[in-house]
């Protein structure tokens, strides 16, 4: 069965106030841009990064002021701005049949704080699964979000896509559980300024023999932009590290005859599975002296 899927992972302008309805709109408006550009060249799935619409920066939103870190005045943010922008992304994703993936923050019953969140849109327009980002940072979880509680696993034309957020990365078990739900691919959006989340990304991929999607703001893209890790390690698609919008678009492709990917996919996941599963215990080897003594050549 042919499971290919063309995928865009994008590099987007990330508003940091919540507050500013203007800055929320042309965001809104430059993502509908991308999803533009993501169906004319073919894509399915567009990947955009941590808070697309809006990552709330700690001190806009401190209640004490923009010089002290302290709750999050969530009064301040133009809620609805944001239900509209979201609701016009996701019109527009069932008019391009375009499955969509959106960061943004969600909103729950006051005085519960928000979620940190990515939209799962499909392309008939629908919201059909929303990650809720579950490890947050010392300031996230004393002041600004609350944290989820599950995975998410969703299918795109039989390709299986897992979500995480930002600071997640440095949480292997995470991804490690990804790839236990038969994940083929795991979108890893990001609001960070960060070189080395780029390798883990590339780590996570050659240790779970999965493609890695990097989707980062634009404005840090000089330092490592979006883009798409094949299961072998390998950057196969990734854009321009110019602080503009832009998109990294490539081919999922579990029958794909580079080596890479191959040996990756076919071979690699699979021995690891069983390797994990099986890892027998030999009686007459743990009985053996010279096993058990380890102070002797």
């Amino acid at each position: 069965m042919d499971r290919k899927l063309r995928i865009a992972v994008a590099q987007s302008t990330v508003p940091t106030d919540p507050g500013d309805r203007a800055a929320l709109r042309a965001a809104g408006e430059e993502i509908r841009g991308l999803m533009r550009q993501a169906a004319d060249a073919g894509a399915r799935l567009l990947q955009l990064p941590e808070g697309a619409l809006v990552y709330p920066d700690k001190r806009v939103m401190s209640s004490a002021g923009p010089g002290t870190v302290a709750a999050s005045d969530w009064g301040r943010a133009a809620w609805e701005v944001l239900r509209e922008e979201a609701e016009a992304i996701a019109g527009l994703a069932g008019q391009l049949g375009l499955w969509t993936v959106l960061g943004s923050i969600h909103p729950l019953t006051a005085p519960l704080r928000p979620h940190n969140s990515l939209y799962v849109i499909s392309d008939t327009g629908r919201l059909v699964g929303r990650y809720d980002k579950r490890l947050l940072s010392n300031t996230e979880s004393s002041f600004m979000y609350s944290p989820g509680s599950d995975p998410l696993v969703f299918t795109v034309d039989g390709i299986r896509f897992g979500t995480a957020l930002c600071i997640e990365a440095n949480f292997p078990e995470l991804f490690e559980q990804y790839e236990q739900l038969d994940a083929d691919v795991v979108l890893l959006s990001l609001m960070a300024d960060d070189a080395p989340r780029a390798l883990l990304a590339q780590a996570y991929a050659v240790l779970h023999c999965y493609w890695v999607g990097y989707a980062i703001p634009a404005q840090y893209s000089a330092t490592a932009p979006s883009g798409l890790v094949a299961p072998g390690g390998r950057w196969i698609a990734r854009c321009p590290g110019d602080g503009r919008p832009a998109l990294a678009v490539a081919d999922i492709d579990p029958d794909s005859t580079d080596p890479d990917i191959d040996v990756a996919v076919r071979l690699a996941r699979p021995w690891r599975r069983s390797a994990r599963a099986a890892r027998p215990v030999d009686q007459a080897v743990l009985a053996d002296p010279r096993s058990r003594t380890r102070t002797t050549f």
